[in-house]
Parts: structure tokens; C-alpha cells; sequence
């Protein structure tokens, strides 16, 4: 039995689907995953607030990670996801060179759902 792909978000902050459009967005590039069949890890370094997605719920694991900590680089080795979702730009700064480091066979995909012009 093959185990199934795995895909890692990383967030600035946990999604909030009824309080912002890009908690949606993301929420729904999540449940796109979880529907093909994908092992779904959201990870981030901000507090959980009331109004986050209820992601377990989901069938998605979390992850409490660090600012500039080593530590996120043996989770993504150990993790070694096929693809990683960057929320933002800023997630992708701070982590991009770690997971291409730790995960150098994942993909990675910078959702720019806050890039304004």
C-alpha cells in the first residue's frame, strides 16, 4: 500500500474563512487537496484565533511552528512533502530557502492571494 502524497501549507496566519476572502481562498485550495487524496499539513507560527478554520475537522493536520528555527527544517525533511503552498509572499520568504533546503523534491507554489497592484 502506497502512502499518499503529501502537501504542506505554510501560513503567515491560520485561515479565517468567515472573516477575510483570503482565508477563503486558501481554506479552498486546502479542501481541493483533501478531496484528491492528498495528506494535508497546514503549518504556522501565529496564534490560533476563535475565528480560525476548524482544520482537523477537516482531515488536515497542524503544525505550531518558529520564526527562524531550525526546528521547521527536520519537520519538513521528516514531512517531505511533494508540494508546499506558501500563503503569502512573506511565508514563502521566510521559509522558501528552508523547505528547498530541508525538501529539495517538493514543489513549491506561492499563492499570491495578497499581492495588490
Amino acid at each position: 500500500m502506497s502512502e499518499r502524497p503529501k502537501v504542506l501549507f505554510v501560513g503567515l496566519v491560520w485561515p479565517e474563512p468567515n472573516s477575510t476572502a483570503a482565508g477563503q481562498n486558501i481554506l479552498s485550495y486546502i479542501q481541493l487537496f483533501v478531496q484528491h487524496g492528498y495528506d494535508v499539513t497546514f503549518a504556522c507560527a501565529a496564534d490560533k484565533s476563535p475565528h480560525s478554520a476548524p482544520l482537523l475537522s477537516l482531515g488536515v493536520h497542524e503544525k505550531a511552528i518558529e520564526l527562524n528555527d531550525s526546528s521547521f527544517d527536520a519537520f519538513v525533511n521528516n514531512l517531505a512533502p511533494v508540494i508546499t503552498v506558501f500563503d503569502r509572499f512573506i511565508s514563502e520568504e521566510q521559509y522558501g530557502w528552508r523547505v528547498s533546503a530541508a525538501a529539495p523534491q517538493s514543489m513549491k507554489i506561492l499563492d499570491c492571494e495578497d499581492l495588490h497592484f
